[in-house]
C-alpha cells in the first residue's frame, strides 16, 4: 500500500477512535449528571407523622422517608428539602415559623427539578372539612349528610375564589425563581373511598351521605391544582387512579392514608410510609425518572 494511503488510513482510524472516545465521555458525563432537586410543599410532601423524623427542623414535622427523599435516593438527585407541615401557598414567599425561611428561597437558576404538594391548607380546607364532617357524623350517628346539609358549596367556593389564584401565583413564582427547572405539582391521594363503607365509621366517623361529599371536595381541590399547573407550564401528577382503593378506610398495608382514629400515625389523615413511597414511585413514572 502506498505510504500516503497508509497515512490516510491511520488518520481516519485515529479520528474514528477519537470520536468514539469523545462520544463515550459525553455519554458518561450525561449519565452521571446529578439533578439539583428542590422539594416544596405541605405535610403531604413533608411526610408528617412518618418515621424517621428529620431532626434538622422539628417545627416542620418533616420525615426523611417522605416522597422527596424516596425520589432522591432512587435517582441519585441532590435534594434540598424545605417541605413543612401545615404550609400554605403564602409560605412560599413568607416565613412560616421563626427560623423557617420562605420555601422559594431554596430555588435558583441551577435547580433542575421541583416537586410540591400544596393548597390543601389554604382556607384550612382539609382540616375544616374533615373536622366539620367528622363532628357532624358522630352527632348524627353516621346517618344522612349533615355536613353537606350545613356547609353546602362553601368549601368549593373558597377553593375557586382563593385557593386557585393563590396556587397559580405560587407556581408562577416557582417558575420565576427556577426558570430552567421541571416543576411537578402533585395532587392529593384519596382520603375517603368512592362509596360509604359502614365498617369504617369507627376509624373515619363520616356520615354515610357525606362520604361522597368529602370525596367531591377533594376532587375539586385536585382539579384546582391541575388547572393551576397546566396554566403555568408545570406537570400535574394525578393520583385519582393510582390511589383509588388505598384510602384511609382500607387495612394497614393497603391504605396510603391513615384514618382519623385508631391509625398508626401521630398525624392522622395523612400519608403513611407506604403512601409516601407510592407517591414517589408514581411521580417518578409520570416524570420518566424510573
Amino acid at each position: 500500500m502506498p505510504k500516503h494511503a497508509v497515512r490516510h488510513v491511520m488518520t481516519a482510524t485515529a479520528a474514528a477512535v477519537g470520536a468514539l472516545a469523545l462520544g463515550l465521555t459525553a455519554t458518561t458525563a450525561h449519565a452521571t449528571t446529578t439533578l439539583d432537586y428542590v422539594a416544596l410543599g405541605d405535610s403531604y410532601s413533608a411526610g408528617s407523622g412518618v418515621l424517621p423524623v428529620d431532626t434538622s427542623n422539628l417545627l416542620c414535622l418533616r420525615s426523611t422517608a417522605n416522597y422527596p427523599n424516596v425520589i432522591a435516593s432512587r435517582t441519585g438527585a441532590h435534594l434540598k428539602d424545605v417541605t413543612c407541615g401545615a404550609a400554605q401557598t403564602k409560605h412560599f414567599t413568607q416565613a412560616q415559623y421563626p427560623g423557617v425561611a420562605p420555601q422559594l428561597n431554596a430555588l435558583g437558576a441551577d435547580t433542575d427539578l421541583v416537586t410540591l404538594t400544596i393548597g390543601g391548607n389554604d382556607n384550612n380546607t382539609f382540616i375544616n372539612a374533615i373536622l366539620a364532617c367528622g363532628s357532624a357524623g358522630v352527632l348524627s350517628g353516621g346517618k344522612g349528610s349533615p355536613c353537606k346539609d350545613k356547609h353546602g358549596s362553601s368549601f368549593d367556593d373558597q377553593m375557586d375564589a382563593n385557593t386557585y389564584p393563590a396556587l397559580k401565583a405560587a407556581l408562577q413564582n416557582v417558575r420565576a425563581k427556577a426558570p430552567h427547572a421541571r416543576v411537578a405539582a402533585l395532587g392529593y391521594p384519596w382520603i375517603v373511598p368512592a362509596t360509604a363503607d359502614p365498617s369504617c365509621f369507627a376509624k373515619l366517623p363520616i356520615a354515610t351521605g357525606d362520604v361522597s361529599y368529602l370525596r367531591g371536595i377533594q376532587a375539586h381541590l385536585n382539579a384546582v391544582v391541575e388547572r393551576a399547573a397546566e396554566e403555568t407550564g408545570a406537570v400535574y401528577v394525578d393520583f385519582s387512579q393510582a390511589s383509588d382503593g388505598h384510602d384511609a378506610c382500607k387495612a394497614a398495608g393497603t391504605r396510603w392514608i391513615e384514618p382519623l382514629l385508631f391509625g398508626h400515625s401521630v398525624v392522622p389523615v395523612h400519608p403513611n410510609a407506604l403512601g409516601e413511597k407510592r407517591m414517589a414511585e408514581h411521580t417518578m413514572s409520570v416524570l420518566g425518572l424510573s
